[in-house]
């Protein structure tokens, strides 16, 4: 494939152009190749990170084979495991737009001919995608895969049981919080829940960025290793067909992973991250969309903390293209992927290569078939798993994930429902948003956001709040103990607003720029344009 790289022009208007990058390693051969970007966000911060090196070294090789020049570059990641109940949670999500900002920066200052992503978890898969919108090359994103299984096939989330009984005396031994640590996290990869992390690995193969079936693959197998040596070698053919990112990000391909997510019961910050990445294309994904086809999509994955099992289970059972598959007659399948192919061409060349019969094996290691892990749609139970809700608390909407509910900020919500006392009898309403893991009823994302004057800043001890998932209501309707009309409310949350909000504590640096100019939750979070 002979390709003329895009910095041609620009070699000729500088002549140090060359000679930094040939003082770098490259040679007098590598300036004449379509230049490809590697950007991951590698580093020793977590397991989601350590391991990405090797995978982009994988994608080196795919590169250098078709005859492309690949340069990498990382702008590591953080953990929200790590900012569990102190002050650094505040710079989680703020992150996000950090290490988009940063790889924007990477991608401008050279004229790339393509780029390769690699991530794994909540921030910097979403980071990535923002960026590949805003720069909009011919790109392919390598998700870094699951960790494997805890004992006795838990998740690193016994955290939040053993946290908890950490607080009370005599609730938990030594030994047993040793063997936690030593166990939690047993390998690279993504936590192995549906958590955000998981969740948004398969949107981004939902949305056609990912070769089919690299969403959630066990971080520790060829597969994976495998999967991103192809990615280095489709890179070229992308750029030869010349594929860009806007191509493949159309308002279809966020409507087909928005069905992806409602099906396997995705977390509720994908409701943040999808709309944030159609605002660099100039889209807005309304949270109507997300209720509408919540509406009307089976739920199918039965996957921990909304169901029974794990992500590397949910692969070996098929994973999203064994979702698509199932829901073929509700997706746009002429939606165009990184394959060069549309998706439903996609689909055919998997079960022509024998992609969702191969795998079974190891899921019968478990003792697991298929239909445990990723229900057929006519054994499906309930449509969706998540809920936009309005009303006066929330006038511009707030989210539910009843798929984790029982019938009737990850350390908040586990203290809810590791207790037996509380666990099916309390609820959590906030503006804030929740760990992926949540599970019990909580409701997050409550806008107008309290620091912005929404109703929630007058809110007080003994007011009544009302929410129905069924309806998809959430209201103040008594006050101080007392059941009120709707008029009645208005009139007090009015009065009560003339006092002002609580005024936030002093902020500087990153936190400052991020909360002066971040957008609603319901709008994406991002910064204002």
């Amino acid at each position: 494939m002979n390709l003329k790289p895009k910095s041609a022009p620009q070699r000729l208007l500088w002549a140090q152009f060359d000679a930094l990058q040939m003082g770098s390693g490259w040679d007098e051969e590598d300036v004449t190749k379509p230049q490809i970007l590697l950007e991951d966000v590698f580093g020793d911060s977590h397991p989601g990170s350590i391991h990405l090196s090797g995978l982009m070294e994988q994608a080196k090789y795919g590169v250098f084979e078709k005859g492309g020049f690949p340069a990498q570059y990382h702008t590591t990641d953080i953990c929200d495991g790590c900012a569990q109940g102190h002050d650094g949670m505040n710079y989680i999500l703020a992150s996000r737009e950090a290490i988009c900002d940063m790889i924007e920066v990477h991608g401008s200052v050279y004229p790339w001919d393509g780029m390769i992503l690699s991530a794994s978890c909540d921030k910097s898969i979403p980071a990535q995608l923002k960026a590949a919108a805003r720069l909009d090359l011919p790109t392919i994103f390598i998700p870094g895969g699951s960790m494997r299984p805890g004992p006795n096939m838990t998740t690193s989330l016994v955290a939040g049981d053993i946290s908890l009984r950490q607080k009370r005396k005599n609730a938990v031994s030594a030994q047993e919080i040793r063997d936690y640590k030593l166990t939690g996290c047993p390998s690279c990869g993504a936590c192995t829940f549906l958590g955000t992390a998981s969740t948004m690995q398969c949107m981004a193969e939902a949305l056609g960025l990912t070769l089919p079936g690299a969403a959630l693959m066990p971080a520790t197998m060829r597969d994976i290793f495998a999967y991103a040596r192809k990615a280095g070698r489709q890179i070229l053919a992308l750029i030869g067909k010349g594929i860009s990112v806007s191509d493949i990000l159309t308002r279809e391909a966020f409507e087909n992973a928005i069905i992806v997510h409602s099906a396997i019961g995705g977390s509720t910050n994908a409701t943040i991250h999808l709309p944030s990445i159609a605002r660099e294309l100039g889209m807005n994904l309304e949270p109507e969309l997300f209720d509408e086809i919540n509406h009307k999509v089976p739920h199918l994955g039965n996957i921990n903390p909304s169901g029974e099992h794990l992500t590397e289970s949910f692969w070996f059972a098929g994973g999203v293209p064994m979702v698509e598959l199932y829901l073929k007659d509700m997706l746009h399948l002429d939606v165009m992927t990184v394959t060069g192919k549309t998706l439903g061409e996609n689909l055919e060349d998997l079960q022509r290569d024998n992609f969702f019969e191969r795998n079974l094996g190891y899921l019968h290691n478990y003792g697991l078939k298929r239909n445990q892990v990723i229900f057929p749609v006519e054994k499906a139970t309930e449509k969706g798993s998540v809920a936009v809700l309005r009303g006066n608390l929330a006038p511009d909407g707030a989210v539910i994930k009843y798929s984790a509910c029982s019938h009737e900020m990850l350390m908040t919500t586990e203290a809810i429902v590791c207790d037996e006392k509380l666990n099916g009898t309390v609820s959590l309403v906030t503006d804030g948003r929740f760990s992926g893991a949540t599970r019990g009823a909580a409701i997050g994302h409550v806008s107008p956001e309290a620091a912005g004057g929404g109703p929630l800043a007058f809110i007080e001890t003994g007011d009544i709040i009302a929410y129905s998932v069924k309806n998809r209501t959430l209201d103040v309707v008594g006050i101080q103990g007392k059941e009120c009309s709707p008029e009645e409310v208005n009139k007090v949350l009015e009065e009560r607003s003339r006092k002002g909000v609580i005024p936030r504590p002093q902020r500087k640096g990153l936190y400052k720029r991020y909360t002066s100019h971040a957008l609603s939750a319901m709008q994406g979070a991002g910064y204002e344009d």
